[in-house]
């Protein structure tokens, strides 16, 4: 019987041991839990940008939808957050939108002036990296 008892308490000691390391030694699974900052800050690259239709006329009046959906670096979505739009040709209807539930964010933009606007949006000063462009006709 002693020698099942000490069995059982060499296998828990290198069970312990083994998760310990694992917990101590392998930080980046780790900060993720401990830092919420990281969960609220805006990922650059895993936020994406979308826009219906890709080609509007150029009348002023039809108008662009631009669909942005802000996440994380786990690619998580981040809500509360405002957002903002550029373009290189036309007007957005909405200077800023903040992020509902689902991390999403919808504008309108309109051009009275043909040609290809290429959009890009900003979170909290990150500005993401992908850009969509529409073409007004």
């Amino acid at each position: 019987m002693d020698k099942k008892v000490v069995g059982l308490m060499v296998i828990f000691f290198l069970s312990f041991g083994i998760f310990t390391s694992i917990v101590l030694f392998n930080k980046s699974p780790l900060t993720q839990f401990i830092r919420a900052e990281k969960e609220l800050t805006p990922s650059a690259r895993n936020s994406l940008v979308f826009a219906y239709p890709l080609t509007v006329k150029a009348d002023g009046v039809s108008k662009n939808k631009v669909t942005i959906f802000v996440r994380n670096e786990a690619n998580n979505v981040i809500p509360n957050k405002p957002v903002t739009i550029s373009t290189t040709l036309g007007e957005p209807v909405e200077k800023v939108i903040t992020t509902g539930k689902d991390g999403k964010a919808e504008f309108n933009i309109t051009s009275i002036t043909p040609g290809i606007a290429e959009i890009t949006a900003s979170v909290s000063n990150v500005t993401l990296l992908q850009k969509v462009t529409v073409k007004f006709e």
